[in-house]
């Protein structure tokens, strides 16, 4: 009897593990299912609203806009519009919005969206919304890119798995992952993620159908080889933005330094080569990296009054000496080209820091 009930418990075991590889088997079904729907749906919903890859690659100055605060850490929806319309006024053709310039990385995914949709919402049609729905989780950034598509906004901005690194075949299965949403620019910047996607990476990326360019920091002798391949790159680097768009071949630039002065950046990328104004510039632009970006955007915009001096921690202000020196830049540049109407003199006490917000 006790052989004949431990046969039968066996045999219900058996029963129940095949039943239960049944039911994991159909799930993963479903929700493969289930992503091709979302996608498909994405897809089909915000093509006729968005813009096209080739609209994006025609994009030659696209900021990577800074988001502003309030006192209490929230975003400054008043403060951020001004910005935007600045850089529509001065003829700038694209955004990054959350980028690591916008503080992304410091915002919620809720946050992150509202700001995409508002961008998009209020201002689609005069520019390109480009927004950094890219994480390091690929769960994460499939999650954000479905929603910023789906609340307007013309392309996504992705970068390799930072951090927690993976394999040539897991950064390949992870961008393919995100890229069937819509228009994407690959974003590689091995200062930040520590790796680097590698030109045969790159080139397989770009058979996709949705792969707008690449946004590439690892300088121009590396952009000119993907231009030579027919990709679209613009530079990541502001001192290198001007000879990488007349000598090695990139359509243009995503820029920091064009939050300050859009306007001489627009005629930097897009009125011909201009060695003056390149070394007329490059001075600021060095200012606005002696620290890791945003820090000196941060500082900036906060002197030039366009945004509260409000800093979300880990980043904090420029020291005293290094705005008294980003003053006399302004001035030597021209007030007229930011988008200020004064430059302040903030106290380091004037500065506000927040742990929580």
């Amino acid at each position: 009897e006790f052989r004949e009930m431990s046969f039968t418990i066996q045999l219900s075991a058996v029963s129940g593990t095949c039943q239960l590889r049944r039911s994991i088997r159909r799930h993963k079904e479903r929700v493969s299912v289930q992503c091709k729907s979302t996608k498909e749906w994405t897809n089909s919903t915000m093509k006729s609203k968005t813009a096209s890859v080739d609209e994006i690659r025609a994009t030659r100055l696209i900021t990577a806009i800074k988001t502003p605060y309030l006192a209490d850490g929230k975003v400054d929806l008043g403060a951020y519009d001004a910005l935007v319309e600045k850089q529509i006024s001065a003829g700038v053709g694209g955004l990054i919005v959350g980028g690591t310039t916008g503080e992304g990385q410091l915002m919620s995914w809720d946050e992150h969206i509202m700001l995409i949709a508002h961008t998009a919402k209020l201002y689609g049609d005069q520019l390109q919304i480009i927004g950094n729905t890219g994480s390091n989780s690929t769960k994460e950034a499939v999650h954000a890119t479905s929603q910023g598509f789906a609340v307007g906004m013309d392309a996504a901005l992705h970068i390799n798995p930072y951090y927690g690194k993976t394999s040539k075949t897991g950064i390949l299965a992870h961008f393919n992952a995100v890229l069937d949403f819509g228009p994407t620019i690959v974003y590689n910047v091995p200062a930040r993620t520590s790796q680097d996607i590698t030109p045969d990476i790159m080139l397989n990326l770009a058979e996709h159908e949705n792969f707008a360019g690449v946004k590439e920091c690892e300088g121009n002798e590396r952009i000119k080889a993907y231009s030579n391949e027919g990709l679209v790159c613009w530079t990541g680097n502001d001192d290198e933005a001007h000879d990488a768009r007349y000598e090695a071949g990139a359509v243009g630039v995503i820029s920091v330094t064009s939050n300050i002065v859009p306007g001489l950046m627009t005629e930097l990328i897009s009125n011909g080569p201009n060695p003056e104004l390149r070394d007329t510039l490059l001075p600021l632009m060095e200012w606005l990296f002696a620290e890791p970006n945003p820090i000196g955007l941060n500082t900036m915009l906060a002197m030039l009054d366009c945004a509260e001096p409000v800093f979300r921690l880990p980043y904090v202000p420029f020291d005293a000496n290094l705005r008294a020196r980003g003053a006399e830049l302004i001035t030597e540049i021209g007030l007229v080209h930011t988008p200020g109407d004064k430059i302040l003199d903030i106290a380091d006490d004037e500065f506000i820091l927040l742990d929580e917000w």
